[in-house]
């Protein structure tokens, strides 16, 4: 692939990942009593993380998605995006060996789907196109080209 090309896919993959996480944080933004129960319902954090993670973890994924929008920061950005997919991977594949069907809570209390292999795949897919982005210079119209940051 020529570096153009390159260019223009790390910024329809940011774009996507970006949205991906604005939609998640802010349909969880005011629900937050809603996303805990539902961190809670995967029995993997001791009590007193969830309800500050609730509050905290849809502002988080907001600010990362408009991060990946922007291109700003790309690198750790992607990397941090990465990281909290495969945790979040990672609660969800635990729900399904251990035969708990539970709302993943991705985007918010109108969510319906539940945890599956599925589920699974799907973030896997998006952990691998935040590592993509994380490898890769920030792509097209990223701000860190901007700010001399796209090494």
């Amino acid at each position: 692939m020529t570096p153009k090309v390159v260019n223009w896919l790390v910024l329809l993959l940011r774009l996507v990942l970006g949205a991906i996480f604005i939609v998640a944080g802010v349909s969880k933004i005011g629900h937050a009593i809603e996303f805990a129960q539902q961190i809670a319902a995967f029995r993997l954090l001791p009590q007193p993380v969830i309800a500050p993670m609730a509050l905290a973890l849809p502002f988080l994924e907001v600010l990362l998605g408009g991060y990946l929008v922007l291109g700003l920061f790309t690198r750790i950005s992607a990397w941090v995006a990465a990281l909290l997919l495969l945790a979040f991977d990672g609660a969800i594949a635990s729900a399904v060996v251990r035969g708990l069907s539970l709302s993943c809570g991705c985007f918010g209390p109108n969510d319906k789907s539940v945890t599956t292999w599925g589920e699974v795949g799907r973030d896997a897919i998006f952990v691998l196109l935040a590592v993509i982005v994380a490898l890769r210079p920030p792509g097209m119209l990223a701000l860190d080209r901007r700010i001399g940051n796209a090494s």
